[in-house]
């Protein structure tokens, strides 16, 4: 189970640096690795693991900016939602004008 928290300025906590361009603000975590967090990437940004897996579900839901899928070579823009299984393939990534969006892990 995810920590409990009543509404909150989301806004108050600083952005923290998560590696390779990308900043986290961490909205809600579990000891079993789900996560609800606000990930903003730098513009340049470039994920360089390749095609990414995880034994996770992940939704990821675009609030500002492009992100450029370079295996599917298409651009999701602010709007865009993906929800992924455990174990589907996606990425690598990287973003032109850099941007920001809400990652949901269970």
């Amino acid at each position: 189970m995810k920590n409990e928290r009543e509404f909150f300025p989301s806004g108050r906590d600083e952005w923290v640096d998560a590696g390779g361009g990308v900043a986290e603000r961490v909205l809600s975590h579990g000891p079993d690795g789900m996560l609800t967090r606000l990930a903003r990437w730098a513009p340049g940004t470039t994920t360089d693991a390749g095609v990414i897996r995880h034994e996770y579900v992940e939704e990821v839901y675009l609030l500002e900016g492009e992100l450029t899928d370079l295996t599917l070579q298409q651009t999701f823009r602010a709007g865009d939602y993906a929800c992924r299984p455990p174990g589907m393939p996606h990425g690598p990534y990287t973003t032109r004008t850099g941007c920001t969006m809400l990652e949901i892990r269970y």
